[in-house]
């Protein structure tokens, strides 16, 4: 599991409510200005994961407003690099930093500098979202590269890098105790890089990236085409290749780094899929047979091999075997 704590104002006494969100904030990111309509009685659910040195905290709360100005600066500077990633639910959340001015709204993301003043905002809707801040030196960007073109801009997060970034950081909140400290390395690293990746795709200076986090984030497009594409058939390492504008042997080579090939990828998460899909209680009535061309298998034959090759027993049996376990009598 990765380090965690959590802040829930109602585990607080009415009236210290809001200061108890305000300390929590100021300890979290850097001092600030926060002001909310609902101060007297403000409400906000909040956890805070730790991957090295980076902090994700998923949080709900009332509609507020978060102010750092040049004074606040001058008082603290933690040197961060701030994301936050709105999820269904939130209000628009209406940012600033210099020039710019956005309404960023569920499914998209922003970026502010803690270095320079910033102000953040919903008018009277919640805020749902996911915060993350990353110490700017840690980026695998050049020092000197400039994120003026892309502070406080409302990016997309349905697409490319920012869809990427936005799987990764939802289901690291969702899945956090799926991992131990062992995991935290690469699990940090594949955040650098897909947030480097997005800013860079922002400023539009893919090349501004080191050569190795642009072959990290080379393989992370392609397994998530990959993990997209499970139902076609069609699927094959040359297609792959192709849709990525790179050769088969290059695509071979990536893989090879990686301890595995395509094809035995594109095989194992099929399976992964397929097993899932068995044994979901929704999909009792669907044959195995269309569930193996759901899971973009071939021939029934072909895939029975496969999976019992894999799993020393035929589909059905995997799936009343499994069935079978769920519905006995707990002794």
């Amino acid at each position: 599991m990765l380090t965690e704590a959590e802040f829930r104002t109602d585990a607080l006494q009415r009236s210290d409510r809001f200061a108890g969100w305000q300390q929590c904030m100021n300890n979290v990111i850097a001092p600030m200005e926060i002001t909310s309509p609902h101060a007297d009685d403000f409400w906000a659910d909040h956890r805070l994961l730790r991957v090295e040195d980076t902090l994700l905290w998923p949080a709900r709360l009332h509609a507020s407003r978060y102010r750092r100005t040049p004074r606040l600066i001058r008082q603290s500077d933690p040197g961060l690099l701030h994301m936050t990633l709105v999820l269904p639910g939130s209000g628009a959340v209406h940012v600033e930093q210099g020039e710019v001015r956005s309404a960023v709204e569920a499914h998209d993301v922003y970026f502010l500098d803690t270095s320079r003043p910033s102000d953040v905002r919903t008018d009277d809707e919640p805020i749902v979202g996911v915060g993350v801040d990353i110490p700017r030196s840690l980026l695998p960007l050049p020092m000197n590269t400039s994120l003026d073109d892309v502070l406080g801009r409302r990016l997309s997060g349905r697409h490319g890098f920012g869809a990427l970034l936005t799987r990764f950081v939802t289901h690291l909140v969702d899945q956090a105790d799926d991992y131990g400290p062992a995991d935290a390395a690469r699990l940090h690293r594949v955040l650098l890089d897909l947030a480097a990746g997005l800013l860079s795709g922002g400023l539009g200076r893919e090349t501004a990236l080191s050569p190795e986090a642009r072959t990290r984030n080379l393989v992370l497009t392609i397994r998530s085409f990959i993990g997209s594409h499970l139902h076609d058939p069609r699927l094959t390492p040359g297609a792959v290749a192709a849709a990525h504008h790179i050769s088969t042997r290059h695509l071979h080579r990536l893989f090879h780094q990686e301890g595995t090939t395509v094809a035995a990828l594109i095989r194992s998460l099929r399976l992964e899929r397929a097993c899932r899909d068995l044994v979901d209680p929704r999909l009792a009535g669907t044959p195995v047979h269309v569930i193996a061309s759901r899971c973009g298998f071939g021939a029934p034959a072909h895939f029975s091999r496969v999976f019992r090759a894999a799993r020393g027993m035929s589909p059905r049996d995997y799936r009343d075997a499994v069935l079978r376990e769920r519905s006995a009598p707990a002794s």
